[in-house]
């Protein structure tokens, strides 16, 4: 596994980063031992990068890294990426976001408790709260990386402007921000504010929520998933999507890979600034992940994605339309 360095001042990580959210929500149930096993299976591989929320679970999903971190011989190689802020009740309910100085501190203090580490090596607000200036919030991360509790300082799902403001108080690692085939809004601005400031990036949503992971037919046959409440995979919007899939997958198996690896590798090849997050409950699913790790795209391959699946030309927006109001990266700015 090659590495890649995230930011001018940050931290080096695998080139490839595993999403663990999937193990602790939004995707059904998922295996306990499965997923601890996953979680070894990718660190023996060389994967160094972990990503999680403190919300994802409500906790559990932090928990369940930290057990994971306690059986491994390769615990000392992990590299934490945890995002805090949002906030839910007991019947899993989205109930707010909070990023004031104090509950930076807050979430903190929990986070490390769950994990089981003395610091945390990129910590994040997962939004930006409207109601908090990001300066607020960058001085309280800056004031735990002082105290040695936090080692680098990351944001997500922020525009341009925010991403100024907040670099003038303190270094960024990296922007965690959706970046695929089907997404690529970064593109307009975001992706060079980014490399102007030195900001690396860690890329989520690589496979589009499943959308080109070929396993469409277990979802559609078992209760539906938070991907239900997605406009893309909405009515004639997925008709449409999954033709999409279909013509990726013909440039795919021509080269003799899978939709998955070539839709990661392409998110690779945008930048050596840029680590794909994948995800992954299962080794199968791992396995197949880690085949991009050394796929290198040729140009024509490039073209024949590109071709396959246009810039603009998937139906249906990332998130609902509620959600994607509070995004400070769609504001244009």
């Amino acid at each position: 596994m090659q590495n890649r360095q995230l930011g001018t001042n940050g931290v080096n990580v695998s080139a490839l980063g595993l999403g663990c959210m999937g193990m602790s929500d939004y995707y059904g149930p998922a295996d306990r031992s499965e997923s601890l096993a996953t979680i070894h299976a990718a660190l023996e591989a060389g994967v160094t990068l972990l990503d999680t929320g403190d919300f994802y679970g409500s906790g559990h999903n932090e928990m369940l890294i930290g057990e994971a971190l306690r059986s491994s011989a390769h615990r000392d190689k992990a590299v934490l990426s945890v995002k805090f802020g949002a906030m839910r009740d007991p019947g899993g309910n989205w109930v707010g976001f909070d990023a004031r100085p104090a509950a930076v501190k807050n979430g903190l203090t929990y986070s490390l408790r769950r994990l089981g580490v003395d610091h945390i090596d990129i910590y994040r607000p997962a939004r930006l709260d409207a109601a908090v200036p990001i300066e607020d919030t960058m001085g309280a991360l800056a004031d735990m990386v002082k105290a040695g509790y936090v080692r680098h300082i990351g944001l997500s799902e922020v525009g341009s402007a925010t991403l100024r403001r907040a670099a003038a108080v303190h270094p960024v690692c990296d922007l965690q921000i959706e970046y695929s085939l089907a997404s690529r809004g970064i593109e307009t601005g975001i992706l060079a504010t980014c490399r102007e400031l030195g900001i690396g990036i860690t890329a989520y949503g690589v496979l589009s929520r499943g959308l080109f992971s070929g396993h469409w037919g277990e979802v559609a046959g078992r209760a539906p998933d938070y991907r239900s409440q997605s406009p893309r995979f909405q009515g004639d919007n997925l008709t449409h999507n999954l033709a999409l899939v279909e013509a990726l997958r013909t440039v795919a198996d021509a080269r003799g890979h899978s939709v998955t690896q070539m839709a990661i590798a392409w998110v690779a090849a945008q930048g050596i600034d840029i680590v794909p997050l994948f995800g992954a409950r299962r080794r199968d699913q791992l396995t197949e992940a880690l085949g991009a790790a050394d796929l290198e795209l040729s140009a024509q391959d490039l073209a024949a994605l590109e071709q396959a699946m246009p810039k603009g030309a998937v139906a249906g927006d990332r998130y609902a339309a509620a959600q994607m109001a509070h995004l400070d990266s769609e504001q244009g700015h």
